[in-house]
């Protein structure tokens, strides 16, 4: 049987932030490296990460861990160019989880959650809802990749969450609402003992909201 696969996006310019967020260190860990560990324990295999801004820097952080990589010389045409060369680089898999770099408390605990939900309900999709909405981390089936091919270059995978509900599960994740995109968001969020050190270690509750049900 197929495995579920795992897709980091993590290759945007980060530019209201001033730097890459995928290079943010919180708690000893950098986001990348969080993600694709959260992928990796929560049940994913393989995993791919789709570099792009500070691709060299951002392989580095997850080098330890050994996903898949592809790097995207075009990043800056959008979310949904990376999404496309992301799936087409990983090999058959019976379903994808896609998270993004930008939300500190996503766990292993709610990637399995997704799978859990999409095995148990038989929904082509298992999104993450939090602050009224549903988008990523979201488990998207087979079945939906074709869609996701076709999203054009400035739309990410929320746009196929919301194409049709009727094949949607939800698993609640409150804490999926908070994320970091700008040098606010940081500070709320750690303050000013946040350091720019590489990897290991969990990801405490996160301190900040941002309401942004538009971005996935």
């Amino acid at each position: 049987m197929r495995g579920i696969g795992g897709l980091i996006l993590a290759a945007g310019g980060s530019t209201r932030l001033g730097e890459p967020k995928q290079l943010i260190t919180l708690h000893g860990e950098t986001l990348v490296h969080a993600a694709v560990r959260a992928a990796q324990e929560g049940g994913c295999d393989p995993v791919c990460v789709v570099t792009g801004h500070a691709g060299g820097a951002v392989a580095e952080a997850v080098a330890d861990l050994c996903p898949l990589r592809v790097h995207n010389d075009e990043w800056p045409r959008g979310i949904g160019h990376s999404l496309r060369l992301g799936l087409a680089h990983l090999p058959p898999v019976s379903a994808v989880v896609i998270l993004a770099c930008d939300q500190p408390a996503v766990t292993r605990d709610i990637v399995r959650a997704l799978i859990e939900q999409h095995q148990q309900s038989g929904c082509a999709i298992a999104a993450a809802h939090y602050a009224g909405t549903t988008g990523i981390p979201a488990l998207f089936d087979a079945a939906c990749f074709p869609e996701l091919r076709e999203l054009p270059d400035d739309r990410g995978a929320k746009a196929v969450i919301l194409a049709d509900p009727r094949r949607v599960t939800t698993v609640s994740f409150e804490a999926g609402a908070y994320d970091l995109d700008t040098p606010a968001d940081l500070q709320a969020r750690a303050g000013a003992s946040a350091s720019r050190r590489v990897p290991q270690g969990p990801n405490p509750p996160p301190t900040h909201i941002r309401n942004r049900p538009d971005r996935r």
